[in-house]
């Protein structure tokens, strides 16, 4: 097991942001090392999300209905209502949270994937969305490695760099 307190992110990199209409969406890719299936599970599966999503869900994400999504890393935890509209294993998974939109596609890549995350979030909190996303696609990509280092959201997200992504994703959208 890898140590957790050596991890520090690399540079803001792989995000845009698309305007449509009212509509903001941060989009963030990630090349991973491992197949779409391992990844499928990563993103699905309630165990495997304890390890890396910045919310536990009540059942497995990989079929369409009703789940409820419970943020952690906040002072009180918000629980959400939310509806999986597609789930498409191993390529396609879109799913309401709270009030966002959110889409992960997984394409076959040499022999990893890659996989895009689409989020619709509002404007002043995008370059947030994107550094918090960013580590906890890094923790994703560790955990499917098999080299898990835990779950790192909300406040503890600070010690790990955090702040800085902020800083360098507001650069980047210009916000």
């Amino acid at each position: 097991m890898s140590n957790r307190d050596e991890y520090m992110p690399g540079p803001a990199a792989g995000a845009e942001v698309r305007k449509d209409g009212e509509k903001w969406t941060l989009v963030l890719v990630r090349e991973l090392r491992h197949p779409p299936e391992k990844v499928w599970k990563a993103l699905t599966d309630p165990a495997s999300l304890h390890e890396w999503a910045p919310f536990d869900a009540d059942r497995s994400l990989a079929s369409v209905g009703p789940v409820k999504l419970s943020t952690v890393g906040t002072p009180t935890p918000q629980i959400s209502d939310t509806q999986v509209t597609r789930a498409e294993a191993p390529t396609l998974l879109e799913y309401r949270w709270g009030e966002n939109d959110m889409r992960w596609q997984l394409e076959p890549c040499g022999d990893g994937t890659r996989l895009t995350l689409w989020h619709n979030i509002d404007r002043g909190f995008i370059s947030m969305g994107a550094a918090g996303w960013h580590i906890c696609l890094d923790v994703l990509d560790r955990l499917v490695a098999d080299d898990p280092i835990g779950r790192i959201v909300g406040g503890e997200a600070m010690k790990f760099g955090w702040p800085r992504l902020n800083t360098e994703y507001a650069k980047q959208f210009g916000s």
